[in-house]
């Protein structure tokens, strides 16, 4: 049953459900390594528009140096939502099962980089660390973005906040309306969106407390639950030329 659990959760047939479940593991997973890095580099990496605007206001003050290292954290972000997309179709292009195990894969060694180099790109090179981590948590928020059809983020909580009070102001409407509806599709998206964020503050304390404790190899069970997510449709991949060929003999 587990087996069977975990090749349902990042195969290439994909349920609402389990969307939902790998979303909040990766919800857990982005909170712990946000958190873990802003401790390590003094800068939250999951989140694009903070550091835009940290930009703007540098900018604006003369300051050049933040926001040659913004473009870069922004960049890297990217960096990691395109590689994700190419990983994804190359994989759906030869019918594998790890379309979207595959940018798993990627995001835990990126996390065992860093957990063994972070001390030193720490020793006054941050930006190395801050572009590590932000590829790292483009390539995730690309997955979950991709095989929900742009409905779940993982990285960031602004729009799962707006999410939940246009719910709640639906289910307010509903009440007040009197329009009945069992059980009201807003309840499904209340449940989502307060399980993932409670899992990304799961995670940062999880992070804030492994780095306090660990350092940088705080990322290295991260990095594992990442592979145990990963691993059956990987495995499925890598056994299918085997079974192909003793089908043959």
């Amino acid at each position: 049953m587990p087996l069977f659990y975990l090749r349902r959760l990042t195969g290439t047939h994909r349920t609402e459900i389990a969307n939902r479940h790998l979303a909040r593991y990766l919800a857990f997973v982005a909170g712990a390594a946000n958190a873990g890095g802003f401790l390590a580099v003094r800068q939250y990496t999951s989140h694009m528009s903070g550091i835009v605007s940290a930009m703007a206001d540098n900018l604006a003050a003369g300051d050049l140096e933040p926001v040659f290292t913004g473009l870069a954290a922004v960049f890297s972000f990217l960096m990691g939502a395109f590689l994700t997309t190419l990983l994804i179709r190359w994989a759906r292009s030869r019918s594998l099962e790890s379309e979207y195990a595959l940018p798993l894969v990627l995001e835990a060694l990126l996390l065992v980089l860093f957990g063994f180099t972070g001390r030193v790109f720490a020793g006054g090179r941050v930006l190395g660390t801050v572009m590590l981590l932000c590829l790292t948590m483009g390539l995730q928020n690309a997955i979950i973005t991709k095989l929900s059809n742009a409905v779940i983020r993982t990285t960031h909580l602004t729009g799962m906040v707006t999410d939940i009070g246009i719910a709640l102001g639906r289910l307010a409407f509903r009440a007040v309306a009197q329009h009945e509806s069992s059980p009201p599709p807003e309840l499904t998206t209340l449940q989502l969106h307060l399980s993932l964020i409670a899992m990304f503050f799961v995670g940062g304390v999880t992070g804030a407390t492994g780095f306090k404790y660990a350092g940088f190899f705080f990322t290295l069970p991260l990095a594992v639950v990442l592979l145990v997510l990963a691993a059956m449709p990987v495995i499925d991949d890598l056994r299918r030329p085997v079974v192909t060929q003793q089908a043959k003999s």
